[in-house]
């Protein structure tokens, strides 16, 4: 039976490097692959996957509204397809992480999705709550604070680099908007 991995970091630990690779490694072996990735992050190209040292893979852009499990079931229409891999997995819905575990349990295809376990303010996503309640395995990826210790916060920060506590969870950015910190140096940025 296939699975349904959750791949979760902080910002900036290299899970679209990750997933790239995996894709590379079934491709590689002549084997097909199908890529998401969230329409609202348009920091690179629409529709595609790109990682901060260059990589870069097409995708299908999913919105809220996406039916995951009818786009890789109109796709096994023409053929096999060894893994389905989701970049952003933070921002799917809880009926998407269904989806998910459809394509998985019914349609018998392994499912890679990656993302931001917290967002700014150190809650829970959606997609993510919901993938690390159901995923059948859960792997983190880890990333290093300032002071060498393991990253797990995101830090929003404003252009002068000031941390910022309030705000809607969703603001794409990339370095310029947050820094990865362990969870001591997270709290004192934030005075908390």
């Amino acid at each position: 039976m296939a699975k349904l991995y959750f791949y979760y970091a902080s910002m900036n630990a290299g899970k679209s490097t990750t997933l790239l690779q995996a894709d590379f490694n079934y491709r590689e072996r002549g084997m097909e692959t199908m890529l998401f990735t969230a329409a609202v992050d348009d920091r690179f190209a629409h529709g595609t996957i790109t990682s901060r040292i260059g990589l870069e893979a097409p995708a299908t852009p999913f919105e809220g509204t996406t039916d995951l499990a009818a786009c890789v079931a109109d796709r096994l229409t023409r053929g096999p397809l060894a893994c389905v891999l989701v970049d952003e997995a933070q921002f799917l819905s809880v009926a998407q992480v269904a989806q998910l575990a459809h394509i998985c349990d019914v349609l018998n295809v392994p499912v890679l999705a990656y993302g931001l376990r917290t967002d700014f303010q150190g809650r829970l996503f959606e997609g993510s709550a919901r993938l690390l309640a159901i995923a059948d395995a859960l792997i983190e990826i880890k990333s290093v604070c300032v002071c060498g210790r393991k990253a797990t916060m995101n830090l929003r920060v404003d252009a002068e680099g000031r941390a910022i506590a309030e705000g809607a969870q969703t603001e794409i950015g990339g370095n310029d908007r947050y820094i990865a910190l362990c969870r001591r140096h997270f709290s004192e940025a934030l005075g908390t």
